[in-house]
């Protein structure tokens, strides 16, 4: 998979994806991400990138023709599955998206700033608006980040273990089970036994039991999404 991702402070990112994880999955080539800085296709000599609004109203506004100038150039290069704007009035971002961006071979995110994009944009390029949360940030850069993560650790070969993705919270609208390491006994506090026993079936049924649990308690919205 390749990542591409249009902000005006693109440094904002870069220790992001330089760790842990993210840093893994792209030096064994799983995936590529590349950052790019939207002033560079500004034509004016201040690199502006943004405008008043028409109509008047506090609040820049980032202009057109610098995203549409990148946009193509990078459309150029190759075919991108999806484009997507981060946006505070975007779908929310849930595992399901994630699951569904990560079989995609090339993403494109534009992160908005100021009071947003141009609707022309939108209108013309964007193929996805996506939100992670009803709140706003002073940029979309964060928002596509927790994007890209989420994204990239479903990717084969990414996480040392693939199953874990699979077992994470949300996969099956259940929350996770509580974990538990070493030491088995802390101040007085035993790990369930179950877990100690070796006994896959009854760890898995335990297991289960304590997401069905857990998830009615935490979050009944989700659980009724499960029919159970």
């Amino acid at each position: 998979m390749r990542i591409d991702i249009i902000s005006v402070v693109p440094k904002l990112m870069e220790s992001f994806f330089a760790h842990s994880i993210l840093k893994r999955g792209q030096e064994a080539g799983h995936v590529e991400v590349v950052l790019h800085d939207l002033r560079d296709y500004s034509l004016s000599k201040q690199r502006q990138v943004d405008d008043y609004a028409f109509g008047g109203g506090a609040g820049m506004v980032m202009s057109i023709e610098p995203i549409a100038r990148c946009i193509r150039h990078l459309q150029s290069e190759r075919s991108y599955d999806e484009i997507i704007y981060m946006t505070p009035d975007g779908d929310t971002f849930n595992q399901q998206t994630a699951n569904y961006l990560s079989l995609q071979g090339n993403l494109l995110f534009l992160c908005g700033h100021y009071k947003g994009v141009d609707q022309r944009v939108r209108d013309m390029f964007v193929t996805k608006e996506i939100s992670i949360g009803d709140y706003v940030l002073s940029g979309g850069e964060l928002a596509a980040a927790v994007c890209a993560d989420a994204i990239i650790r479903l990717i084969p070969g990414v996480l040392n273990d693939e199953t874990s993705a699979l077992t994470d919270s949300f996969q099956d609208n259940l929350l996770a089970p509580p974990v538990y390491t070493r030491p088995a006994e802390f101040e007085g506090i035993a790990v369930p036994e179950v877990l100690l026993s070796g006994h896959e079936a009854k760890i898995n049924e335990w297991r289960f039991e304590q997401s069905v649990e857990r998830t009615r308690n935490k979050r009944p919205d989700l659980f009724k999404k499960t029919g159970l």
